[in-house]
């Protein structure tokens, strides 16, 4: 098949978009406002986009039912700092929970039943049981355009400065996501969870400019 996306018109029930782009990792992000409530809640536009510091994005898409800037976006921008708890195979039902809409103010993560501890270096609390956090300091917020403004995208950077990984998830000095079982967005409402994976040695044949640091960073990963 193929379609034209300013058409849209693929002639499926469903858009295929997002499950053409999979999976997704799932960014669960804690916010504080100006008042110090804290907000909780998850985004399948989030990814890891560099090393050195090492920094993180997530995505909002859409407005919040009073026509501002999400609260995880608005608040980000506001105080200067985020948190990213990895979300699990184990926080899936809590994680889900976290993703309906509400009210400015609400505590999301009361209304999952999650416990949370303080940061480190930022205000924004980190949720409990969830295995790995990022503690992060805003960077900045690139403005997507959009054909329709009810549906335009704000992606926001931050930079990770300091991380958190419960030590029994760890083998051999490594993390092991199969003891995680990371969850990802799929298509639709479908998701999925990390339980196998395998190992690839990158090709050496040819030297790149940067080759030197490339082995650098993946002696490091």
């Amino acid at each position: 098949m193929y379609y034209e996306t300013a058409a849209n018109d693929h002639g499926l029930p469903h858009d295929p978009f997002l499950s053409c782009v999979v999976p997704r990792p799932i960014g669960w992000v804690t916010t504080c406002d100006r008042e110090g409530r804290a907000n909780l809640a998850p985004f399948s536009f989030f990814n890891g986009v560099g090393t050195r510091p090492p920094q993180v994005m997530f995505s909002t898409v859409g407005a919040h039912a009073d026509g501002g800037f999400k609260d995880s976006c608005a608040n980000a921008e506001t105080t200067g700092e985020f948190v990213i708890n990895m979300a699990t195979w184990a926080l899936r039902e809590e994680m889900n929970l976290t993703s309906a809409y509400m009210a400015r103010g609400v505590d999301e993560a009361a209304l999952a039943g999650l416990d949370m501890v303080p940061s480190r270096l930022v205000a924004p609390p980190r949720v409990k049981r969830s295995p790995i956090h990022l503690e992060c300091r805003y960077s900045m917020s690139v403005r997507l355009p959009a054909t329709d403004p009810e549906a335009a995208a704000t992606v926001v950077f931050g930079a990770v400065v300091c991380v958190h990984i419960r030590d029994d998830v760890l083998t051999e000095g490594r993390v092991d996501v199969t003891k995680i079982r990371p969850i990802s967005r799929l298509g639709y409402m479908e998701y999925a969870a990390i339980e196998q994976t395998f190992t690839m040695e990158r090709p050496t044949v040819g030297e790149s400019p940067g080759h030197h640091l490339n082995r650098e960073l993946m002696k490091r990963t």
